[in-house]
């Protein structure tokens, strides 16, 4: 049995957020979702679908907020809200979410409603090779060959497209089901779409391919009298997510319509950090793995057949909410110990600072990422690292002091 996401290097929430600019759809043109590559359907399963492109034409990249509502048949408005993967410039990137309360015969898809904050994102190095073996078949699906043109792995790339039609314009948007671990420099990889199984009108073509490394879909539940936030990346849909009144068991419905073995990796919260989960797909234990990643976020991972649906059930959560966590992990704070006591060299320190720039917690404009053998931090840097570690200075003024002096090109990393 083989499962994904071993080493799941995503954030989304995470992030120093600059400036809030609230834009509205139609008086801005720099970013927008465009009418023709907007709508709404019932899915294979029976449940309305809205799927859209973000196209972002500023000089900086983005994150958007996306609230969308739809008018049912009885005159019932459902609105969902929902924060997009963060966008590079000048890039495109579609979205799909799921609208299970809606049932009629004819509801109204309303106008998206957009806000964005500014964020620090390039484009991931992966471009998808159009020659002859990028192909849409008889059937609707469409294979093809995606490269890393970049210089470090991407792990976890996903890869989404527009399904375009004859009589309609868009028919669904759609990302590759078979999961891609990693992808090294210069590595070609197979990848295969499908588009949902509702879709009868024939396919004519593909477009607005985007390789995205952040697709992850953001859900809250109620737990213990609170909002409970967490979050999952899958190939398959998971909807209608309850806790018990013990707060300890989460059911959430989910199904898999697309012909082929997919995945499932939701992203949990600590709340006391010593949480041992268990989970049962229709009452009947499956296989999983639980993992911790560098933020200090539980992971619970698992494969899901093809065709096939039920309640998940997943057991294990403590009681309550979760605390707050720090902005920077643990053991980030841990290593400039180790390095002002010289338990640790100048590259493994470096290890946590570059962490935080992939991370997004740190940023600084126009930085050029250099090879690990390049590296360099002076020495007198150990006393601010361990003011920091003593807390003597806050985890903001010690970020502050280490954007400004890798802007200054005195620390390289």
């Amino acid at each position: 049995m083989s499962i994904p996401f071993r080493n799941f290097h995503k954030t989304l929430l995470f992030g120093i957020i600059l400036t809030v600019l609230f834009v509205p759809q139609i008086a801005f043109a720099d970013v927008f979702i465009p009418k023709s590559e907007y709508t709404g359907y019932y899915d294979y399963q029976g449940i309305f679908t809205v799927v859209g492109n973000v196209k972002n034409q500023n000089d900086f990249a983005l994150i958007p907020t996306i609230t969308i509502s739809v008018i049912d048949t009885d005159d019932t408005k459902i609105t969902k809200e929902f924060v997009h993967v963060p966008i590079p410039t000048m890039t495109d990137i579609p979205f799909k979410i799921k609208f299970p309360e809606i049932h009629g015969a004819n509801p109204e898809l309303l106008e998206a409603e957009m806000s964005y904050t500014k964020t620090d994102k390039e484009r991931i190095p992966i471009q998808i090779i159009y020659d002859k073996t990028l192909i849409t078949h008889d059937d609707g699906h469409v294979t093809g060959k995606i490269e890393n043109i970049g210089n470090y792995t991407v792990y976890n790339p996903k890869v989404y497209a527009i399904v375009h039609g004859y009589e309609k314009y868009i028919l669904d948007v759609a990302h590759n089901i078979e999961p891609i671990e990693k992808i090294e420099p210069g590595e070609i990889l197979d990848f295969t779409i499908y588009p949902d199984p509702s879709v009868s009108e024939p396919v004519r073509f593909y477009s607005c391919f985007a390789p995205v490394d952040t697709t992850v879909i953001p859900v809250t539940a109620k737990k213990n009298g609170g909002d409970f936030d967490f979050r999952y990346d899958s190939g398959a849909w998971y909807s209608a997510a309850k806790f018990d009144e013990s707060g300890t068991t989460m059911t959430i419905r989910g199904y898999n319509s697309y012909p082929l073995e997919t995945y499932a990796n939701f992203e949990f919260s600590p709340i006391s950090g010593n949480e041992k989960f268990s989970v049962t797909l229709n009452d009947e234990p499956i296989e999983f793995i639980q993992s911790i990643d560098d933020m200090g976020f539980w992971h619970v991972a698992f494969t899901v057949e093809p065709q096939s649906q039920g309640i998940l059930k997943i057991s294990g959560f403590e009681k309550g909410l979760p605390p707050e966590l720090p902005t920077i992990p643990v053991w980030v704070k841990q290593n400039a110990d180790w390095w002002t006591t010289q338990q640790i060299s100048d590259s493994e320190f470096l290890e946590g600072i570059d962490f935080l720039f992939e991370k997004q917690i740190l940023s600084v404009p126009a930085r050029e990422t250099v090879s690990e053998s390049q590296w360099k931090i002076p020495q007198w840097v150990q006393n601010p690292a361990s003011w920091w570690y003593e807390e003597k200075i806050t985890d903001e003024q010690f970020l502050n002091i280490i954007e400004n002096l890798v802007q200054r090109e005195i620390i390289v990393v």
